[in-house]
Order: structure tokens, then C-alpha cells, then sequence
């Protein structure tokens, strides 16, 4: 179940990065279940990784060794997440990247290692070690969907997002591809994304890129609230293209920025539309704050609130829950009277109270739609913010209660 059409993508190669995906039985039989993404030597790589305690040793390996080696490899499998799993998981993920090196003819230290699925089971790395020859061959620079499609888990269908535009006299292209259904909930990128370009780009400015980018996408979704012990986001640069970029402030930096961050939303919200049982898309706007960390603050409340997001799957305009979860988002001196809200342009409340307005079918208007547009004006200031979420729905329960079965 996911909410609205499949977007149909085009996505464009990426001079310096080939891919492949493969059915090596990890798990389950009959789907892609692992890749393997090749760069170009002179790349560059930034990334940003999961802030749970609990990170799995993937994550560990990968944080590492992105700070210390030119990446020239992202090895990545579903079915186990390989956290959890103490001091083997280690050596099972490094093993794999071990005899991925042999086959590559590069150092173990130059390939990062990425995984999805159960916590709390050991990684079977032989049926990974079978299977990368095979891996290595497929290697395509037009692989895209497929390497897409190989990473999903609970996902009902591959996210992807491409753009080519020009800067000045250059072309450039960025291309990319994530995954993410549940245990969502941006403490960094609640997920695995991918995202490449062929501009110049030196480290330190990526990474800000990066920053930037991950931000105002992927730090602002949430499904469930849990974060994952799995999640990274990787930006690579591969440098093949004729545009560099070496000052932030530049018209180019700011082009860039703009349309790397419209690849990061489309993929983010890409992720909420296909939310484990979601049937619907929602935003949460907040507007009027007196800084961005109370609209986020409120915005995050309202979002993972179990009774707003059953109300909006039962297509409720319960706006008390919405209005309660407001009250305990913990603002201090909050002035009720100057807070209104609305669904769309419906508006529910205005001084601290249903709005003389108000209808009750209006509301049940808004909340037919499958996509809702939720807007919160705190009055306090000139902060603003907005996050994706869904709504929580008796298959969300069903999916993660059968989890492991």
C-alpha cells in the first residue's frame, strides 16, 4: 500500500559510477537482495550516519573508513541488519569487503559496507562471499533500478530521483536512490540513501552540501518515531563533469545546493508516500514560532502522535487531538488565543477554540484526501518549518507484527 501513483523516472547516468544487483538467497528467495556500487577512482565521498547508540557494525565500518580512504565501493545487502551482533558482525561485514577487494583488485579499506533488515542476526557473509563474483560482473553504468529495487525491505517500490541541469557553460547531473518504510524518524536520515553527481566538489564543501541537504529532507520525515540503527546517507562526487565547485558562496554553490536539496525531497517524501501501511501523505506545516526547534518541536509531536494519525487514517477531523498535541509540545508561555489551525485551507481553531466558522463537513472534506495539508501558526515569531508523515493504519501494525516471519 502506498499513496499515489508510482512516479516514473529517468534517471540519468552518472559518469564514474556503475551498479548491479542481485539474487544471492540471502533471506528470501527471489528478489534483489544485494549491490554493489562502483566509483571512480578520484571521487570524493561525504556521509552522514544513524545516531543510535545501537549502530550496526556496517555503519561503524563505514563511518570510519569514509573518513580515512577514498571510497571506491558501496557493498550493501538486505534481509539482516547485522546490529546487534557484537564483535562477529564486525568481522562478517569486513569479510565481505575483504573478498570483494580480491575481486576488485583494491584495498578492503576503500570499500563501504551497508545493511538493512532484522537486528539481532548474524550476517550470513558466506552466502555474500558466494555471491560477488557474480555481483562484480553485472557491474552497468544503467543499473539504477535495479540497485534500487535490491535494497528495499518493507518498501512496496523503489524511490529514485534524477536531474540534469546547466551552470553557467557545464552540464551537470545528479542521481539517486534510497529506501526506507518503517522505523522512521530523522535523528540524521532515518534510512539508506545514495545520491551521486559528476561536478567537482572537494570534501569539506560536500559535506556541507550534504548537511545542507539532508536537513531539509530526510531530517524532516518521520513515520514512527524509531530510529534506526542502520540509517546512512552518502553524496559522492565523482568529478567527471566540467563543473567545479569551490566556493560556497558562489552562484554555482547555490544552484547546486537547490537542486541537490530537490533530489533529497523528492526522495524523502518518496519515502512517506510509501510508508509501511500508509494511506495517506501528510504535511505539517508551523509557521510563527519564535525559532525553528519549537515549530519542530510542535511539528514532530503532532506528526507521531498515535491518536492524530489514527484519526487521519479513519478520515476523522478529530482536530482535538491535533489541538492537545500542540498543548504538550512543551513551549513555554504558549498563548493559546494567538494559536489557529487549520486542515488545507479549513480552518479548525482560532483563539483557543473550534473557529466561529468551523464546519464539520468541511473538515471531513479535507480529511478524504489522501494527501493533507495540516497548518500550525503558533504566533510567536517569524520561525518556520515543515516535516512529512503519515498515518498509522491496522496494516502498519500487521506488517511490523509479522516482521519476522
Amino acid at each position: 500500500m502506498a499513496v499515489g501513483p508510482q512516479r516514473k523516472v529517468s534517471m540519468t547516468p552518472i559518469e564514474g559510477v556503475r551498479l548491479a544487483a542481485i539474487e544471492s538467497q540471502i533471506r528470501y528467495a527471489n528478489r534483489l537482495d544485494l549491490v554493489l556500487v562502483e566509483i571512480a577512482e578520484g571521487s570524493t565521498t561525504a556521509g552522514m550516519f544513524t545516531q543510535n547508540a545501537f549502530c550496526a557494525a556496517p555503519v561503524r565500518i563505514a563511518k570510519q573508513r569514509v573518513e580515512h580512504s577514498a571510497s571506491r565501493y558501496f557493498l550493501i545487502n538486505t534481509g539482516y541488519a547485522n546490529a546487534g551482533t557484537g564483535p562477529k558482525g564486525e568481522l562478517a561485514a569486513m569479510a565481505c569487503c575483504e573478498g570483494l577487494a580480491e575481486i576488485a583488485g583494491t584495498s578492503s579499506e576503500q570499500i563501504l559496507p551497508f545493511s538493512t533488515g532484522v537486528i539481532g542476526e548474524q550476517l550470513p557473509s558466506d552466502k555474500i562471499l558466494v555471491a560477488l563474483p557474480e555481483l562484480y560482473t553485472a557491474l552497468s553504468a544503467n543499473s539504477w533500478q535495479s540497485a534500487a529495487q535490491g535494497i528495499l525491505t518493507t518498501d512496496t517500490r523503489p524511490k529514485l530521483a534524477s536531474v540534469s541541469f546547466a551552470v553557467n557553460s557545464s552540464q551537470v547531473s545528479i542521481s539517486g536512490f534510497a529506501k526506507g518504510s518503517g522505523m522512521i524518524r530523522p535523528n540524521m536520515a532515518t534510512m539508506l540513501a545514495y545520491v551521486f553527481t559528476d561536478a567537482q566538489i572537494d570534501r569539506p564543501l560536500l559535506e556541507k552540501f550534504l548537511a545542507s541537504a539532508v536537513n531539509n529532507s530526510f531530517n524532516r520525515i518521520t513515520v514512527d518515531g524509531d530510529t534506526s540503527t542502520n540509517d546512512c546517507c552518502m553524496l559522492v562526487a565523482t568529478g567527471k563533469g566540467s563543473l567545479a565547485i569551490t566556493d560556497t558562496n558562489s552562484e554555482a554553490a547555490t544552484q547546486f545546493q537547490s537542486e541537490l536539496n530537490a533530489v533529497f525531497e523528492q526522495l524523502a517524501t518518496d519515502l512517506i508516500r510509501d510508508a509501511e501501511g500508509a494511506s495517506k501523505f501528510i504535511t505539517i506545516e508551523v509557521n510563527e514560532g519564535a525559532s525553528e526547534q519549537e515549530c519542530l518541536a510542535v511539528a514532530y509531536v503532532v506528526a507521531e502522535s498515535p491518536l492524530v494519525k489514527t484519526a487521519f487514517y479513519a478520515s476523522d477531523p478529530n482536530w482535538g487531538r491535533i489541538l492537545a498535541a500542540i498543548g504538550r509540545a512543551g513551549l513555554g508561555d504558549l498563548d493559546i488565543e494567538s494559536v489557529t489551525v487549520a486542515l488545507g485551507e479549513t480552518l479548525l481553531v482560532s483563539k483557543g477554540a473550534v473557529d466561529a466558522e468551523y464546519s464539520e463537513s468541511a473538515g471531513q472534506t479535507e480529511m478524504d484526501k489522501d494527501e493533507i495539508r495540516v497548518r500550525i501558526n503558533l504566533g510567536r515569531g517569524k520561525a518556520r518549518t515543515r516535516v512529512w508523515t503519515s498515518d498509522l493504519s491496522n496494516e502498519y501494525v500487521r506488517i511490523n507484527a509479522d516482521y519476522r516471519s
